[in-house]
């Protein structure tokens, strides 16, 4: 369980249907003697070894004893029981036409305080609320002042009102990712550093590299578009600003996924409804960030960055959905790949400049007479923004991951 009402994620591997199948077999034909319900009623009691008996609902109710005491809905029983394996063809063997069916009659069979069980009210959705509408909005809003402040302002003022409008931009980001469909109560550490990283290279990568490429550079940027080493401020500013249009399309996806579970009476027929409505979420962020981008690049008079700033907000957006529906390892490893490989890209590049290592940089130069820098975070990105889609396919359609009873916003 999360808080009062969640769904724990298992931090070990499922087992397999045909484990369960031969499980559920040798459990229908064990002798008739079994474990007394009441061991059920008390969640503090902890059933020792016993003898199941032919009843191998109640041997199943044993072994997810935790899991049957603490529900306050079937459908928390049946994403449960879904993650940790069991499917319709695994329930068919427990005599029922699907998970749900069984579910049910587990949740049904657990004395709760002495009162017969009830049928649950529906599932509600999450609500939309004023707080977080308005904090998903905040660091846009702070993005677009500090570039103007940086525009207007010459010498020393520059510099500093790059660092303060940055510091407040990224409070304004915690902010709003600690509250609405964005916020989660998974550590987010690693991930917030290599997602750093990733945001540094959007503002930095592309001139240095260029710069690096010919020979340079020779002094520091100068927060300006048209220096030595230029800034490209547009591609950030597009991504603070699509925080809004991401926290929605979280928003939507969870609230559609919530109502699809209310309804469905399989975990295949939920994942085949489910399975669009992700798409559609996905698309809908792109599209947003596209006309971002677009909007930003057209104001700021900088060159419309779309294949490294689409693919790159393509990367964050999944990346964060995963980690707020549980799924933390993954979105870990692929950002740390991708930092890593833009790293490389221009690691080898000054590494080239030490004698007999000139061969170092031959690929990312060949990279970038073809595609131009923006090439490197382009490739990069969007490997790991398809890998991540790929995953999010098999996971973020499960009925675990949306069965979580009271959310934080």
């Amino acid at each position: 369980m999360n808080g009062a009402g969640g769904i724990d994620h298992p931090v070990t591997a499922p087992e397999s249907p045909e484990v369960w199948d031969e499980r559920a077999e040798e459990w229908l034909t064990a002798d008739a003697d079994g474990p007394e319900d009441q061991a059920l009623a008390d969640p503090r009691s902890r059933p020792g070894p016993a003898r199941t008996g032919a009843d191998p609902v109640k041997a199943l109710m044993h072994r997810h004893h935790d899991l049957c005491a603490r529900a306050v809905d079937p459908l928390e029983i049946a994403a449960g029981l879904e993650a940790h394996g069991i499917t319709d063809r695994t329930a068919a063997r427990f005599r029922h036409r699907d998970v749900f069916s069984l579910a049910e009659e587990m949740y049904a069979r657990v004395p709760r305080d002495g009162e017969p069980s009830s049928v649950p009210a529906p599932v509600a959705p999450p609500r939309a609320r004023a707080d977080w509408v308005l904090l998903t909005l905040l660091p846009g809003a702070l993005g677009a002042a500090t570039v103007t402040a940086v525009r207007l302002t010459h010498g020393q003022a520059r510099p500093i009102a790059a660092a303060v409008g940055a510091l407040a931009v990224l409070l304004a980001l915690r902010a709003a990712l600690a509250r609405g469909p964005l916020s989660t109560t998974h550590p987010t550490r690693p991930t917030a550093t290599w997602t750093g990283w990733l945001l540094g290279y959007a503002l930095l990568g592309d001139g240095l590299l260029r710069a690096a490429l010919s020979g340079g550079p020779d002094s520091l940027p100068s927060g300006g578009a048209d220096g030595p080493w230029p800034l490209a401020t547009a591609p950030l500013l597009a991504l603070a600003l699509s925080c809004a249009p991401a926290a929605w399309c979280a928003h939507l996806l969870a609230v559609r996924a919530r109502r699809t579970l209310s309804s469905s009476r399989a975990l295949d027929d939920f994942a085949t409804a489910v399975k669009p409505l992700l798409l559609v979420a996905f698309a809908g962020y792109v599209c947003a960030l596209a006309a971002l981008t677009a909007g930003t690049a057209a104001v700021l008079h900088e060159p419309a960055a779309h294949p490294q700033t689409l693919t790159l907000g393509a990367l964050l957006f999944l990346a964060r959905l995963l980690t707020v529906h549980g799924f933390t390892h993954a979105p870990a490893l692929v950002l740390t790949a991708t930092a890593v490989a833009e790293a490389t890209a221009l690691a080898c590049v000054f590494a080239a400049r030490l004698p007999g290592c000139a061969w170092l940089a031959t690929p990312t130069r060949a990279l970038v007479e073809a595609w131009g820098p923006a090439a490197v975070p382009s490739l990069a990105c969007g490997a790991a923004a398809l890998a991540l889609l790929l995953h999010a396919g098999r996971t973020l359609t499960r009925a675990s991951a949306h069965a979580t009873q009271e959310e934080p916003w």
